[in-house]
């Protein structure tokens, strides 16, 4: 009996894995998200190769994760940094999920290296407690366990045939 199933090439997941899915890439964001803007910042904190950092950053400016803005210093030529693109700064949640992903399966044994946390500033709406990525249906509906939600067809679907 043959029964349609959803065109796994047509996929967002597929879609956001070929900007973001290799390693460094990620892991530039991460940075970016924490401040880094010059390459030699990219450079020293990840201790990544030059070459695969101007081809990761190139990647994340093509897909419009990064933009590339000029700057330059007294006596010397210009060169640019990177910031982080509306696009770029929504990968927030994605980083998170993941951090808690490894902190609760890969995390040493004395705990996580990092905690996220709500900012503190000086009004009452933050706080300086954990932040946690939360699973919540359109109706309101939160704290929603992993077996909870499924994959249903969009209105983007495109189907393919299986025996």
């Amino acid at each position: 009996m043959e029964t349609r199933r959803i065109d796994p090439v047509n996929c967002s997941v597929a879609r956001a894995l070929s900007v973001v899915g290799e390693r460094w890439s990620l892991l530039i964001v991460r940075e970016a998200l924490d401040g880094a803007r010059r390459f030699g910042e990219f450079h020293s904190r990840l201790g990544i190769a030059r070459n695969l950092l101007a081809t990761r950053l190139e990647t994340l400016v093509t897909a419009g994760v990064m933009r590339r803005v000029p700057y330059q210093e007294p006596g010397d030529r210009q060169r640019f940094a990177y910031e982080l693109t509306e696009q770029g700064r929504a990968l927030r949640p994605t980083l998170v999920a993941l951090l808690e992903w490894g902190d609760t399966y890969l995390a040493d044994p004395q705990g996580p290296s990092v905690i996220v946390r709500h900012r503190p500033v000086d009004d009452a709406s933050s706080c300086g407690e954990p932040v946690k990525v939360v699973l919540e249906c359109a109706a309101g509906h939160s704290h929603l366990a992993p077996d909870d939600v499924c994959r249903t067809p969009g209105p983007g679907a495109r189907f393919v045939e299986s025996s």
